[in-house]
C-alpha cells in the first residue's frame, strides 16, 4: 500500500500504534469520568479475582502484539538496522503460528457487534486492509480478511466505515493479484480469492450504498465473472468454494430490495450463464451449486412485482432450462427411494420442481 509519493508502505502500522496509545475504542475521549463507588470497586475486585477477561483490553493487547510483530516482519531489515539493540529486545516479535492464533482470538471477539465497533474505533479497519494488501504471508492475509468478514457482516456502521476507507478497489485488486494468468506466469490461489470475495460480500450485503457502489464497479463485475468460472472450460474451473462464494454474492445483489432493472441489465450475462451452465449437471458437478443456482432463478422469476429485465432474460432460456429439468428430475426420481443418493439429491429435486412450475406460470 505504498503511496504515490514513495512514502513508507507500512505507515498504517504506525498509525494503528498511535491510535492504540491514545484510545481504547470504547467511549469518546471527552466523556466525563465519575468517581467509583465502594460497591463498584468491590464488584470490579471480585471480577478480577474470578478471572473474567476484559475483552476490550484483550483486543487492544492483541492488536499491539500483532502490530509490533508485523512491523518487524515487514520492515525487511531496514527499520531493524536503524533501531537500537535495546529497542529490538523490547519489541515483541511473534512467529506466524502465534500471530494466527491471536488473529483467531480477535476474530472470535469481534463476532459481537459492539466489540466490532470498538475495534473499528481503535483503527482496526486500516490495519486489516493494510495487512491484507501487504507483503505478509498468505496465511496472515487470509487471517486479516477473515476478521474483516466477521466484523462487518450485518453491521452497518462498520460497513459504512469500510466505504469511507475505500476498501473495494484494493480488495478487488487483491483478487486479481491471485488470479491465474493466461500465460501461466501466475498460478493463482483460489483459497485467497475466496477469502477476498467473502470479505467483500460481508461488507456489501444489506447495505444499499455499498451494493450500489459495487454494482457500478466494472472490475467488481469482472471479479464475479472470474469467480463463477465464466472464462474457463469445465476442466479448469475455479474451486467449488470460490464459485459458491461468488454465486452467493451474485444472488444477494440481484435479489436485494434495492435491485432494479438497471442493475439486472449490468448482470444480464451472468444471469444467462447461470441458466445455461450452472444448473446443467453435465457442466456443473457440484450439487450444492446447482441447488443455489436454481433457487436464485426461482426467486428472481417469482419476484412480486416482477422485474422485466431479469424475467425476460431467464425466459429467453426457457426451453433449455426445461430440457435440463426434465432430464434431471427423471434421473433423480429413478434413484432408489430411501437411498443415500436419493436423500442427497432431494433438495435439488425440490428446486427443479419449483423452477419448472415458475416457468409454466410465467408469461
Amino acid at each position: 500500500m505504498a503511496g504515490s509519493d514513495g512514502s513508507n508502505p507500512n505507515a498504517w502500522l504506525g498509525l494503528l500504534k498511535w491510535s492504540l496509545a491514545y484510545s481504547d475504542g470504547t467511549k469518546p475521549s471527552g466523556e466525563n469520568v465519575q468517581q467509583m463507588s465502594k460497591e463498584d470497586i468491590a464488584f470490579l475486585e471480585s471480577v478480577m479475582k474470578d478471572g473474567i477477561i476484559d475483552e476490550g483490553e484483550r483486543m487492544k493487547t492483541i492488536l499491539k502484539d500483532l502490530t509490533d510483530s508485523l512491523e518487524v516482519t515487514l520492515s525487511a531489515g531496514v527499520a531493524a538496522a536503524a533501531s537500537s539493540s535495546d529497542q529490538e529486545e523490547k519489541r515483541k516479535e511473534l512467529d506466524e503460528d502465534d500471530m494466527l492464533e491471536l488473529m483467531q482470538e480477535l476474530r472470535d471477539i469481534v463476532e459481537q457487534i459492539d466489540y466490532a465497533r470498538a475495534f473499528m474505533a481503535m483503527g482496526g479497519i486500516p490495519f486489516l486492509l493494510g495487512c491484507a494488501a501487504s507483503a505478509a504471508s498468505k496465511s496472515i492475509k487470509k487471517g486479516a480478511l477473515s476478521i474483516l468478514s466477521t466484523m462487518c457482516q450485518n453491521n452497518p456502521p462498520v460497513q459504512l466505515s469500510l466505504l469511507e476507507h475505500g476498501h473495494m478497489p484494493p480488495l478487488i485488486q487483491l483478487f486479481f493479484d491471485y488470479t491465474p494468468a493466461m500465460d501461466s506466469s501466475n498460478e493463482g490461489d483460489d483459497s485467497m480469492r475466496e477469502k477476498v470475495v467473502q470479505a467483500l460480500s460481508a461488507s456489501i450485503r444489506g447495505h444499499s450504498m455499498a451494493e450500489h457502489i459495487f454494482c457500478q464497479n466494472e472490475h467488481g463485475r469482472l471479479m464475479l465473472q472470474l469467480g463463477l468460472g465464466m472464462q474457463k472450460s469445465a476442466d479448469t474451473k475455479p474451486s467449488a468454494q470460490l464459485r459458491k462464494r461468488s454465486l452467493f454474492l451474485l444472488r444477494a445483489i440481484l435479489t436485494s430490495d434495492e435491485a432494479t432493472d438497471e442493475r439486472h441489465k449490468l448482470y444480464q450475462n451472468m444471469i444467462s450463464y447461470i441458466c445455461t451452465h450452472e444448473i446443467n449437471e453435465e457442466w456443473e458437478d457440484d450439487a450444492e451449486i446447482r441447488e443455489m443456482s436454481l433457487a436464485m432463478l426461482s426467486q428472481l422469476l417469482t419476484k412480486d412485482p416482477p422485474h422485466k429485465v431479469v424475467s425476460e432474460t431467464i425466459l429467453s432460456h426457457k426451453n433449455q432450462i426445461g430440457s435440463f429439468g426434465v432430464k434431471r428430475i427423471d434421473c433423480i426420481r429413478k434413484l432408489e427411494e430411501g437411498s443415500d443418493d436419493r436423500e442427497y439429491a432431494s433438495l435439488e429435486l425440490e428446486e427443479w420442481e419449483r423452477i419448472m412450475v415458475a416457468l409454466v406460470e410465467s408469461k
